[in-house]
């Protein structure tokens, strides 16, 4: 490459991005291991870890038996002797089974121990639906993990985000969860060389606006740029953020964008009850409430345990539709 010359930007998807983010990080530091159910020979659930047991061998790739619990927990202990394990749960289901461990030792020791045991962990898990996976695979529990101090929490939208938010958070001295929307695995495009490091402490402008905000993350963001294409056809310009960490949440970035646009939508493929969109219309409601010119609008999940059958699926989950529709009741 000449002097001056733009490295070329690469097709990708988001799941060869995930994988070659493992692959930089199991060359980069001995210390980093992959482990979790059929991650090895299988080459993961969603092929993400395809082709890295032949290249780092069973040490650094491990396949454990089907004990979410024991896994996580010693993906715990590995971090407390020093090592920077990542751990990969199949779908966000079945964390619930490791919840005890995440709760009670992951996000708490470095505050139990007086600063002594940090526990530096990166768990990544699949969540979200449409794919038609029925009921117990299709949650989004990310905003329940959110909830709770001690841990942060990621929310990848983009092949960029993918490819470069796994190193800033093995980095982190906390527990890391990184939350990859299953319907994001095939998306294809463009990827740069970054300019500089993904930046995991703050939300996104993914497309300005002046009119409305649009505030989603992870598999609504493209929903959300969907809706702010047809709005544009209507006259309406609707900026479009990006939450990206969803714990700790970028306060100042959501009061930015209600300060710019006066009017919210907030995006969350959750269950509308205690979910992350109320925490942030109440974060709105208390620090921006003189800058609204109309209620904040929330686009969440049916109230229903998602359905298999896919027309009742794609009723039940937020869609392009159900954007532009609460974005039309706040301008009014």
């Amino acid at each position: 490459m000449s002097a001056g010359e733009q490295p070329e930007e690469a097709k990708t998807t988001y799941r060869e991005a995930m994988r070659e983010a493992l692959r930089d990080a199991l060359r980069a530091d001995d210390r980093v291991f992959l482990m979790g159910e059929d991650v090895g020979r299988y080459g993961g659930c969603f092929g993400v870890s395809l082709g890295l047991l032949e290249e780092f061998g069973p040490e650094r790739v491990r396949d454990t038996p089907l004990s979410e619990s024991a896994f996580v927990g010693a993906g715990i202990g590995a971090a407390l002797a020093g090592m920077r394990p990542i751990v990969e749960i199949m779908t966000v289901n079945f964390s619930l089974l490791a919840l005890d461990q995440i709760l009670n030792n992951a996000a708490t020791l470095l505050h139990m121990s007086g600063g002594q045991l940090p526990v530096p962990l990166v768990i990544r898990m699949t969540t979200g639906a449409g794919r038609q996976l029925a009921a117990q695979h299709s949650h989004s529990l990310e905003g329940w993990y959110a909830h709770i101090p001690g841990i942060r929490v990621l929310a990848p939208a983009t092949i960029e985000d993918a490819r470069h938010m796994l190193a800033p958070a093995l980095a982190d001295p906390d527990p890391v969860l990184i939350f990859e929307h299953g319907s994001l695995y095939n998306a294809s495009g463009e990827l740069s060389p970054p300019a500089a490091p993904v930046d995991i402490d703050h939300a996104t402008v993914r497309r300005p606006g002046t009119d409305i905000s649009l505030i989603t993350y992870g598999g609504s963001l493209s929903k959300a740029l969907a809706a702010a294409d047809e709005l544009s056809t209507e006259g309406i310009s609707a900026e479009v953020v990006d939450l990206r960490t969803l714990r700790p949440l970028d306060n100042e970035a959501i009061t930015a964008t209600v300060a710019r646009t006066h009017r919210a939508v907030i995006v969350d493929e959750a269950w509308r009850t205690g979910s992350l969109a109320a925490e942030i219309s109440a974060r709105i409601a208390e620090e921006s409430f003189y800058e609204l010119d109309a209620p904040v609008e929330r686009v969440c999940s049916a109230e229903v345990p998602i359905p298999y059958a896919r027309r009742l699926e794609e009723a039940a989950l937020p869609q392009t539709a159900d954007i532009v529709a609460a974005a039309h009741r706040a301008v009014g």
